[in-house]
């Protein structure tokens, strides 16, 4: 089915339970020993919870779990299992890059966030164009929940929702002539900001246009600014131009299991704060994300810290640091995948 890898290190192919055996105790042994560089290395990156700003007591302790007794995971598949003990891998900035940032770090791939978001959007892509007119439908219909979300409805769950556009860089100027044209003749600012802005740019309502939107990672190079417009109940709120065009598209779900099925692993999201995901019996979710199609290497696990704000995409990722147990126990985890 596929390949087990550490690092650049192929480890062994697991297609039967003899040959899984045989990886999982390669593999062990190659983690048990690692050299003094990655040692030095690993150790430079981890940090106790203790450490860890915006937590809770409770929180903490329970976090602390990860690490002192591990999270037990099993091939959903194959006869392949490992036990993990997870540490927080350090802050990110939070320029809206932070899932890639993050994602970076917790696989120590030798790329930069932008690459690995290049990367994640071109397989959402393949994936989208190879999927059927059904499917494409699903996620169209996904995508506008998220982005492009009617406004007639959803209020039972939030105060603010946002729409999302995409305006060329190359616009720019035009649109603020069009805009400064409506202001001339009475409008508010504001009003006539969403006017042009609706009415010229592209909405994030398809795969299509969702791809162009993920691809924005706030820098000179990109092709668009996003513009969100924010709506309560009674109308227009704010209009956020993002007139410098550093404003970055936050990794979603859909950025995730495309990040998944790039790299063929599964990658478990464990959230605190506002959208805390532990309760009073100290248990810890982890959120998880498949790839599509097979899974040939074992897990990634990013932190989110919810922020409990109702817009897309408003959260922040950090890096979670696994380290392999040198004995495998499922009774002994603090959590079982």
């Amino acid at each position: 089915m596929g390949k087990i890898y550490e690092g650049s290190a192929v480890v062994e192919e697991f297609r039967s339970p003899q040959a899984a055996e045989t990886a999982t105790a390669l593999i062990h042994q190659l983690w048990r020993n690692p050299s003094a560089e990655e040692a030095a290395a690993a150790e430079e990156e981890k940090m106790d919870w203790g450490s860890v700003s915006g937590l809770e007591e409770q929180q903490r302790m329970s976090l602390t779990r990860l690490s002192t007794r591990g999270v037990y995971w099993k091939h959903p598949s194959e006869p392949v299992s490992a036990l993990f003990f997870l540490f927080h891998g350090g802050d990110v900035e939070a320029d809206g890059n932070c899932l890639f940032t993050a994602s970076q770090k917790a696989m120590r791939l030798n790329t930069n966030p932008r690459d690995l978001r290049r990367r994640t959007v071109q397989r959402f892509i393949e994936n989208y164009e190879a999927a059927g007119s059904s499917k494409q439908e699903e996620t169209d219909r996904a995508i506008r929940n998220l982005y492009c979300p009617d406004l007639e409805v959803g209020w039972g769950v939030h105060v603010v929702q946002e729409v999302k556009l995409l305006a060329s860089k190359v616009d720019r100027q035009a649109l603020d002539g069009l805009i400064d044209d409506l202001v001339q003749v009475g409008m508010q600012r504001e009003m006539a900001a969403e006017s042009i802005y609706k009415e010229r740019c592209f909405p994030v309502d398809s795969g299509v246009n969702w791809a162009k939107y993920m691809s924005v990672s706030g820098t000179l190079e990109d092709e668009y600014d996003i513009i969100t417009l924010q709506y309560t109940q009674e109308g227009l709120l704010t209009v956020d131009e993002n007139r410098g065009g550093h404003a970055a598209a936050f990794g979603d779900d859909i950025a995730i299991e495309s990040l998944a099925t790039e790299f063929k692993r599964e990658i478990f999201v464990q959230a605190h704060g506002a959208d805390a995901m532990i309760e009073d019996d100290n248990c810890v979710f982890f959120l998880p994300h498949r790839p599509r199609g097979e899974i040939c290497y074992y897990p990634v696990f990013l932190f989110m810290k919810g922020t409990g704000w109702c817009g897309a995409g408003a959260d922040h990722y950090e890096p979670l640091i696994a380290y392999p147990a040198p004995v495998v126990s499922q009774d002994k985890a603090a959590v079982v995948l």
